[in-house]
């Protein structure tokens, strides 16, 4: 299974706020540590806002930072609520399967899916930043897409 780009930015940004502990974390700078689009990062970061999972302040002084629900927040939860209920694959739609009424394929495709997500529910975001995981992430701030201090 492969996961949709927002679900892994989501993933990579809640892990990026976990490393920072208390401390607020500025969008842009997160982009940077990322190298993802600010634009990107804009529509994941308000996603997790709306999930809880993540508190933002603006203005000056303002900034990111995980949430104490985000930090015990399941990893499975997590991608279940960005990738959506959607199917594997795309059966009816435009050009639907000939099978569609009677495969037996999609179910198992689903049933896949939800085995994929219910491994991950155990883990916790404060779980994937323990080392080796959160001494990478914080010498990765402050130094952008090209990987020089800045």
């Amino acid at each position: 299974m492969r996961l949709a780009k927002s679900t892994d930015l989501a993933l990579r940004v809640v892990m990026r706020l976990a490393v920072a502990g208390d401390e607020l974390c500025v969008a842009r700078q997160v982009a940077d540590d990322m190298a993802v689009p600010y634009s990107h990062l804009a529509k994941v970061v308000n996603r997790l806002q709306h999930l809880g999972v993540v508190e933002t302040w603006r203005g000056r002084g303002g900034g990111l930072a995980l949430t104490s629900a985000g930090r015990t927040a399941s990893v499975g939860w997590l991608a279940r609520e960005f990738e959506g209920a959607g199917d594997v694959v795309e059966c009816e739609g435009d050009d639907p399967c000939p099978l569609h009424r009677a495969c037996r394929l999609r179910s198992a495709l689903r049933s896949a899916q939800e085995a994929f997500f219910a491994t991950l529910d155990p883990l916790t975001v404060s779980d994937l930043v323990r080392s080796p995981t959160g001494p990478v992430l914080l010498g990765m701030v402050g130094r952008g897409p090209g990987g020089a201090a800045g």
